[in-house]
């Protein structure tokens, strides 16, 4: 059984139009931060990508493929902003579930 809190490639996301919890690369624009996102196949309002979750049509959040680091499946109960994980601060690709052996 796989462990709630731990955090995986993205390159494992689903692709279902399910919601998960991201890391986002920090930037210029700021440090890196936890957000609720989800994959979209693409509409009349935004291109198939990671969508932020409170996206809404005519204000589409897109995240490129880059500025996500990883994801880990929605805790069980009470989500808040309170409970949110911290972003993942380790190094990149090798680190995260396992992959780098």
């Amino acid at each position: 059984m796989d462990e709630p809190d731990r955090w995986r490639h993205m390159a494992s996301a689903p692709k279902d139009g399910s919601r998960i919890l991201v890391t986002i690369r920090p930037s210029e624009q700021g440090p890196a931060e936890v957000d609720l996102a989800y994959w979209s196949n693409g509409d009349r309002f935004g291109a198939e990508g990671w969508r932020a979750s409170d996206s809404s049509p005519g204000h589409i959040i897109e995240y490129a493929e880059p500025e996500l680091k990883c994801w880990m499946p929605m805790p069980l109960a009470n989500l808040n902003r309170t409970s949110m994980p911290s972003p993942w601060e380790g190094d990149d690709a090798q680190q995260l579930d396992g992959s780098g052996i």
